[in-house]
């Protein structure tokens, strides 16, 4: 049996794997569907060239808002709406108000938008046609002025386009229009009504709050005064005395706590400066009296003094040092000062210590008298504060009151005055210009992307249609799933003007070959065509196979009618005998003798009347006088339900040995595999079956499994035969460039 390769070659034999090269895959497929892929290509860009010629050119006018962020203080006066930051939330629901109704309705009224073709849908191709199918089916009653209004609308929100520019407060406000002008009218009435609209919003909000806060005013200027009252009546019945908005208790109360914070920093202080320089003394820290910090800090000239000394000296002795080296006299004196130096410095920051000692306990004396005096004032006021308590209750709710008032009254006064101040938070930057190139369609653009999807939609189809087709085209697909050998390519010969064969005459002679059909005299009339050199090769494959002995029986089968096996056979007969070989053609297609009745149709004897013993002479069958050529035809007279047991029978056998021995090639038309078992009978006096596929036509799994059901046939197949192939198409497979007619024509050979 035939064993199918699970592998999926491509049309050049080649298996397709995850290490093929993509770029080769591509350009042979290319190359294969070049034809497919213009022409999708050149549809689709006619089809984006149609659309850019048909449609109608559009402009695109912009304007530029800017939603200013900073609040309007004008008068120092706080806005009743300016209270929200506009942050990224408020710029899109700017966004959305631009978009809306409200303004569309706005500048379709303030311009009239209604009245022009381009907003009431009888503009454009499309609108023209909807215009003249209303008026072949006239409605008795008008459109109402609302549903127009709203159709308006509908066109003009379509024109619209506001985006926000990154993330910025700039809103860019676009509108497409058949004219140019008129889409810088609209784009700037879009960014104008949208001011128009803040201010109404404005004023409407700030109208309304005002009414609110008039009545509110009222409420609280009458509690504010009854809470006053109130006041008033408490320090007259508790004899309350304040001076200056303070009792005489509190003043005295707070002249002492005043003292007291005083000093206590002035001890706080003193404190610090002592425990610092007692810190500085108490280690030692000669080398530290030399930081700036510490001099800075204690602010003395002696220790700043000293201290510029001895940096000076510490200087020199540094240069000195590198001059002389680290223990020249001059330099240990230079240490020696500076020794002294600190020394100084240390002495003087003990005599410093004891001041700042001096004056810590002063002042912490003082403090504690001013505590006892704050004790005894804390003591006097306990008895006055218990009616205070009561007393702050009543201010603090009379002082409420007022404020609330004061605070309505300021923000009534204000929004009275911002209904008449024309101020938004929004502001035209850039006004819509009339723009000098049209927006859409974008040709460029347009035949771009037409280009680049025609480019994938075009590939895309030729790729499916090279994956889907499944015939034999070259030898390699031939080698990859049958694992036979391609022995020949026959070329696609057209079929010969039936005038130029002349027809048979009524005399001719019973037992001659009739010339009926130019292509199985193909090799006879051009011998130096492809068709006869590709014939050729079979006769060099066929020796070589069979090798030098004579007899050679050699079949020719397909797999289904019609594939050309028949003409192959009569064509490969005709160019043994023409080159002197002793041949002989046999028809066994029983069912179907084609080959028969095209050679001979006058001959009444043939193959069933050999192998029924009517008829034992071959020689008294069929003969061409010009080659010399035997031909046993069918000749059945009805229709032979048993062919392959006639076929397989020990007669047939006997008749083909001895053919064997009276002729060097015995050339045998054998019928297809597909529909009739006769060939697998064949088998037993066949040496060699060479079968033949039509190019580009019969399918893979066909083949497959016709050669599958025959063991015995494909265990003796010589090779395949392509049949039929189209040489103009044939290059593009392959390494099938050889087969351009450029190469035979050297050689003296025409297509």
């Amino acid at each position: 049996m035939l064993q199918i390769k699970t592998s999926s070659p491509d049309a050049n034999g080649h298996t397709l794997g995850t290490n093929h090269d993509v770029a080769t895959s591509i350009f042979v497929i290319i190359r294969r569907r070049y034809l497919i892929i213009l022409l999708l290509f050149s549809l689709i860009i006619g089809i984006g060239a149609v659309y850019i010629l048909t449609a109608p050119p559009y402009y695109t006018a912009t304007a530029t808002l800017l939603i200013d962020t900073r609040k309007n203080q004008l008068f120092q006066q706080q806005s009743v709406l300016s209270d929200i930051p506009v942050d990224t939330a408020s710029v899109e629901s700017q966004v959305q108000i631009l978009r809306s109704e409200t303004i569309a309705l706005a500048v379709i009224n303030d311009l009239h938008l209604g009245d022009l073709a381009e907003f009431n849908g009888s503009g454009g191709l499309i609108g023209a046609l909807l215009t003249t199918l209303t008026n072949l089916f006239p409605s008795s009653s008008i459109e109402p002025e609302f549903q127009k209004l709203r159709h308006t609308a509908e066109a003009f929100a379509k024109r619209l386009s506001v985006r926000r520019v990154g993330l910025t407060y700039t809103l860019e406000i676009s509108f497409r229009s058949l004219s140019p002008d008129l889409a810088a009218v609209i784009a700037n009435a879009v960014a104008e009504a949208y001011i128009t609209d803040l201010l109404d919003a404005k004023y409407k909000v700030t109208k309304r709050a005002s009414a609110w806060l008039q009545d509110r005013i009222h409420e609280l200027g009458a509690e504010s005064t009854a809470a006053e009252r109130a006041v008033v009546e408490f320090k007259g019945k508790n004899n309350i005395v304040q001076s200056a908005g303070r009792l005489m208790n509190e003043q005295e109360l707070a002249e002492v706590n005043s003292q007291l914070v005083q000093i206590r920093a002035q001890v706080t202080d003193t404190k610090a400066r002592f425990d610092r320089i007692q810190a500085v003394i108490n280690a030692d820290s000669v080398g530290a009296t030399v930081d700036g910090t510490v001099t800075d800090t204690l602010n003395n000239q002696v220790v700043s003094k000293l201290r510029s000394q001895y940096l000076e000296l510490a200087n020199r002795e540094a240069d000195w040092s590198a001059r002389y080296g680290h223990n020249h006299l001059a330099v240990v004196n230079l240490r020696n000062q500076m020794h002294e130096i600190r020394i100084s410095i240390l002495d003087e920051l003990k005599r410093m210590s004891e001041s700042y000692k001096s004056d810590y306990e002063i002042a912490k004396q003082r403090a504690d008298d001013i505590k006892k005096q704050f004790a005894v004032a804390i003591s006097q006021s306990q008895t006055a504060n218990q009616a205070q308590v009561d007393l702050r209750d009543l201010e603090s709710t009379a002082q409420t009151y007022r404020a609330l008032y004061d605070n309505f009254l300021q923000r009534y006064m204000e929004s009275i005055q911002q209904q008449s101040f024309p101020i938004t938070e929004a502001r035209i930057i850039t006004e819509a210009s009339r723009p000098l190139v049209k927006s859409s369609p974008r040709s460029g653009l347009i035949l771009a992307l037409c280009a680049l999807g025609g480019s994938i939609f075009s590939f895309g189809v030729a790729r499916f249609i090279d994956a889907s087709d499944r015939a034999f085209r070259t030898n390699q697909q031939v080698d990859a799933h049958l694992h036979v050998r391609c022995v020949s390519i026959i070329p696609l010969i057209r079929k010969r003007n039936a005038a130029q064969v002349p027809p048979p005459s009524s005399d001719s002679d019973l037992r001659s070959v009739e010339r009926h059909g130019s292509l199985f005299w193909e090799v006879i009339d051009s011998p130096f065509s492809r068709f006869s050199e590709s014939i050729r090769a079979i006769k060099v494959d066929a020796d070589l196979e069979c090798g030098t002995k004579s007899g050679k029986v050699i079949g020719f089968t397909s797999t289904l009618p019609n594939e050309g096996k028949s003409t192959i056979a009569a064509a490969f007969a005709y160019s043994l005998a023409q080159s002197g070989a002793r041949t002989i053609l046999v028809d066994c297609d029983l069912r179907n003798p084609s080959l028969s009745r095209a050679l001979t149709q006058t001959c009444k004897n043939g193959l069933q009347d050999m192998l029924t013993g009517h008829c034992v002479n071959y020689n008294e069958i069929a003969r061409s006088d010009s080659t010399g050529l035997i031909f046993i035809p069918a000749a059945t007279r009805a229709r032979i339900p048993h062919s392959s047991g006639m076929l397989g029978s020990e007669a047939a056998k006997s008749l083909f040995q001895k053919l064997r021995e009276d002729f060097d090639y015995v050339v045998v038309d054998l019928s297809p595999l597909a529909p009739v078992v006769d060939v697998r009978t064949t088998a037993n006096f066949v040496d060699l079956f060479y079968f033949v596929i039509e190019w580009g036509r019969t399918k893979i799994d066909v083949v497959e499994h016709a050669l599958g059901d025959a063991p015995g046939v494909y265990e003796r197949i010589g090779g395949v035969i392509l049949n039929k192939a189209d040489v103009s198409i044939l290059s593009r497979y392959g390494y099938y460039d050889y087969y351009k007619s450029k190469y035979y024509s050297q050689y003296g050979y025409a297509d």
